[in-house]
C-alpha cells in the first residue's frame, strides 16, 4: 500500500513524484519502459522556454514562468547543464510582425525581463546569419538537458525512500475501498490516490481508471536535422520564426543544444503510431483509431493545405531546407544531416481543436494529466506541485 502511485516516469511523472514525496506522502512510480523519460522527454531539442507564447493569466503562461526558476534552481543545485543562451523570433514579412507585437506583449504580461526589439541590422549584431524584417530578442530561453534532470529526479525519488518502477506497464485500474488498485505486468499497487502522468497513452489510462476523457491524443511526429559541422558557424544560440497563431507548434526553427551541435526542426506530421518515431514501423492499431475520431477528420477538413506542405516538407530534404532558409538565407539542402525525431501527445476535442493549454482532469482519488504539450517539460516542477495541491485536497 503506498499513498500516491504515480502513472508515467517522464519528466513531468517525476517532478510531481518528487513534490508529493516532498509533501511527506509515500510514492510509487509506475513505467512502462526499462528506463525513464524514453518518450517525450528524451526526445526533444532541450529548449528552456520563458513563457513568451501563452496567454497572460492560462494555466501554461503560470506554470512555464515559475517552472523556468526552478529548473534553473533544480540544474545549479545538482551541477546539471543548463545554457541560459537566449533566441530571437524572426519576423519575415508584415504579417508576422503583427504577430510579433503580440508577443512581446504577452511575455511583458507574464513578466520576461529584457525583452528587446531588433531591427535587421541589430539582428546580425545577436546572429550574424539570420535575416528578418522584425526581431525579437528573447533573453531569458536556453536550453537544458531534460534527460539528465529525468535521471536525476529518479535517482533522488529512489534515496528518499519513493519506488520507481520501470518495466511494468499499466493493465488495469479499480477503485476499492480504500483507494485505488492499479494492475501492472509485474502485479498490482494498491494507493490512496492516483495521478496518470503517461504523456502519449494518458487518455488510454484515463479510460482505463473508469474516465471518459473531454479529449484524445492524437500523435505528431517532429523530424529533426542537424547542421554539418562546416556549417554550425550559421548559429549561435536559438533562432526561432513566428508561430501561426492558428497552431500549438512553433515552426521549424534552429537550436545550439547543450552540447554544442545545431539541431533544426522539427516539423509536424502526423504520426503512424503513438511511438513511430522516424524509421520506425507504424503502428496500425494506433492509426485505426485515430482515423476511427471524429475529431481528427474536422482537423484534416480545416488544415488539410497545411498538412499536405508538412508531409512534402518531411519527404524532402530541399524543400525542409527551404523552409529553415527563410531565417538563414546562407543555409543550403548540403548542410542538412537526418537527426532524431519526437511524438508530441497532442490532445484533441471532438470538435477538431488542437488544444494549446495543459488539461488536468479530476477524479474520485485520481488526477489526469490529459494535455501537458510544450512547455510542459520547462514548467515540469511548476506542474508538479500544482498537482500535487490538487492531491493534497484528497489525503
Amino acid at each position: 500500500m503506498t499513498d500516491v502511485v504515480v502513472v508515467g516516469a517522464g519528466i513531468v511523472g517525476l517532478a510531481t513524484a518528487r513534490a508529493l514525496a516532498d509533501r511527506g506522502l509515500a510514492v510509487t512510480v509506475v513505467e512502462k519502459e526499462g528506463r525513464v523519460g524514453v518518450h517525450q522527454t528524451g526526445h526533444n531539442s532541450g529548449v528552456l522556454h520563458s513563457g513568451l507564447y501563452y496567454r497572460p493569466g492560462s494555466l501554461k503562461a503560470r506554470l512555464c514562468v515559475e517552472g523556468r526558476r526552478r529548473m534553473i534552481e533544480f540544474c545549479t543545485e545538482h551541477g546539471l547543464p543548463l545554457d541560459v543562451s537566449g533566441k530571437v523570433v524572426v519576423a519575415t514579412d508584415e504579417r508576422q510582425v503583427t504577430v510579433l507585437d503580440e508577443l512581446e506583449r504577452r511575455g511583458r504580461a507574464n513578466g520576461l525581463r529584457g525583452l528587446r526589439r531588433l531591427g535587421p541590422a541589430e539582428l546580425v549584431e545577436v546572429e550574424p546569419y539570420a535575416t528578418g524584417l522584425d526581431a525579437l530578442w528573447v533573453p531569458e530561453a536556453g536550453v537544458v538537458d531534460f534527460a539528465a534532470v529525468a535521471d536525476r529526479l529518479a535517482a533522488g525519488l529512489a534515496a528518499d525512500g519513493a519506488e520507481v518502477l520501470t518495466g511494468r506497464a499499466v493493465v488495469g485500474i479499480v477503485r476499492t475501498g480504500g483507494g485505488i488498485r492499479v494492475g501492472t505486468t509485474a502485479g498490482p499497487i494498491s494507493a490512496r490516490f492516483l495521478v496518470n502522468c503517461a504523456g502519449l497513452h494518458s487518455d488510454r489510462v484515463a479510460r482505463l481508471a473508469g474516465v471518459d476523457p473531454p479529449v484524445r491524443i492524437v500523435p505528431f511526429r517532429g523530424d529533426y536535422y542537424r547542421l554539418a559541422a562546416d556549417a554550425d558557424r550559421l548559429v549561435r544560440a536559438l533562432i526561432y520564426p513566428v508561430p501561426d497563431p492558428r497552431f500549438p507548434f512553433l515552426g521549424v526553427h534552429f537550436t545550439r543544444r547543450i552540447d554544442g551541435t545545431v539541431e533544426v526542426g522539427p516539423n509536424a506530421v502526423l504520426a503512424l503510431g503513438r511511438e513511430q518515431y522516424r524509421g520506425t514501423r507504424p503502428n496500425l492499431g494506433d492509426l485505426g483509431e485515430v482515423l476511427r475520431y471524429r475529431g481528427f477528420w474536422r482537423i484534416v477538413r480545416r488544415y488539410w493545405r497545411t498538412g499536405a506542405a508538412e508531409l512534402a516538407r518531411s519527404a524532402s530534404r530541399l524543400t525542409y531546407a527551404a523552409a529553415a532558409r527563410t531565417l538563414v538565407p546562407a543555409l543550403g539542402a548540403r548542410d542538412l544531416r537526418r537527426a532524431g525525431s519526437g511524438v508530441r501527445a497532442q490532445a484533441v476535442d471532438p470538435a477538431g481543436t488542437l488544444v494549446d493549454d495543459f488539461v488536468l482532469v479530476e477524479g474520485d482519488a485520481m488526477v489526469h494529466v490529459l494535455n501537458a504539450p510544450s512547455p510542459a517539460a520547462t514548467a515540469s516542477f511548476a506542474i508538479g506541485a500544482h498537482i500535487a495541491d490538487l492531491a493534497a485536497r484528497h489525503l
